[in-house]
C-alpha cells in the first residue's frame, strides 16, 4: 500500500483534496489528549469540496442553507474518514479518524487536533488571513477531516502561501476580526492574524438565529478570490491579479 492509492480510495469515497503530512511537521501542536500522535507517523488530510451556490448568497451572516451544508459536509468527511482507514487497517496498518466537528473545549474552542494545521502540513493548502486554509483549485470553501495512521505513506509538501497583500477577507468581515496580517508559513497563535473573542462573540450570536443552530458564519470564505470557480476568476481576471500581488 502507497499514498497513491490511499489518495485514491479517499476520492473514490467522495474526498475532494487528499495530503499526507509527516508528524515531524505537527511536532508540538496542542492535542487532546496531549499525547494523541504517539504511535502514529503520519496525519492524512482529506477534504471535500462546499457547493458554490449555497456560500455564494451569503451576505453579512450565514443562511439556514449553509447551516444543512455545513452539516451534511461534516457527516460526509467522517464517513470518508471512516471507510479510509478501514481501507488501511484492512492492509495491516493502525489508523485513528478524528471526527470532522467536535468541540472539546470550550473555553479555548479546540478539540482533538487542527485539521487545518494537518491540511497545511499535508500541502492541501495554506494558512490564510481569516486562519482557514486556502486550497488552490477550491479556497477556503472546503471543510476537512485527519487521520492518524502508522503507515510509512509518502508525505506531501505545504505549499507557498500565495494570500500576499489581499484584504479581502479582512475588509468584509462583519465584525473586523481580522487583522489583515500575512504570513509566510503559520501564525505563531491565532490572536495574531485574528481578534478570536470578536470572531467568537459573531458566530456565537448567529447560533442563536432562527435556524442556525451551528457557530458558523462563512462570510470570509465567500469572498476569498481564490474560492472563485474558473469562470469567475476569468472574467475577473484583472482585479483579482491586482489584489493578489
Amino acid at each position: 500500500m502507497n499514498s497513491h492509492q490511499v489518495k485514491d480510495f479517499a476520492r473514490e469515497c467522495g474526498a475532494d483534496v487528499v495530503g499526507v503530512a509527516d508528524l515531524a511537521f505537527l511536532k508540538g501542536i496542542q492535542t487532546e489528549p496531549a499525547d494523541l500522535l504517539e504511535g502514529y507517523r503520519r496525519a492524512i488530510s482529506l477534504g471535500v469540496r462546499l457547493a458554490e451556490g449555497v456560500l455564494d448568497p451569503i451576505k453579512d451572516r450565514p443562511t439556514s442553507l449553509y447551516q444543512q451544508h455545513y452539516l451534511k459536509a461534516n457527516i460526509l468527511l467522517d464517513t470518508i474518514a471512516f471507510e479510509v482507514s478501514q481501507y488501511i487497517q484492512a492492509r495491516g496498518n493502525k489508523t485513528l479518524p478524528i471526527p470532522a466537528s467536535q468541540v472539546l473545549d470550550k473555553e479555548n474552542w479546540t478539540s482533538y487536533i487542527s485539521h487545518k494545521a494537518v491540511a497545511v502540513a499535508a500541502g492541501i493548502g495554506w494558512q490564510g488571513k481569516s486562519l482557514l486554509v486556502v486550497s488552490p483549485d477550491f479556497g477556503p470553501r472546503i471543510r476537512l477531516v485527519t487521520i492518524l495512521t502508522d503507515a510509512a505513506l509518502k508525505s506531501d509538501r505545504p505549499l507557498k502561501n500565495k494570500c500576499r497583500r489581499c484584504s479581502f477577507c479582512s475588509e468584509a468581515c462583519p465584525v473586523g476580526a481580522i487583522k489583515n496580517v500575512n504570513t509566510i508559513s503559520h501564525y505563531s497563535n491565532r490572536e495574531e492574524a485574528l481578534d478570536f473573542d470578536r470572531c467568537l462573540a459573531r458566530v456565537l450570536e448567529n447560533s442563536s438565529r432562527p435556524f442556525i443552530e451551528s457557530p458558523i458564519c462563512g462570510v470570509c470564505i465567500r469572498v476569498c478570490p481564490w474560492g472563485k470557480t474558473r469562470r469567475q476568476k476569468t472574467n475577473g481576471l484583472n482585479h483579482t491579479h491586482q489584489v493578489m500581488l
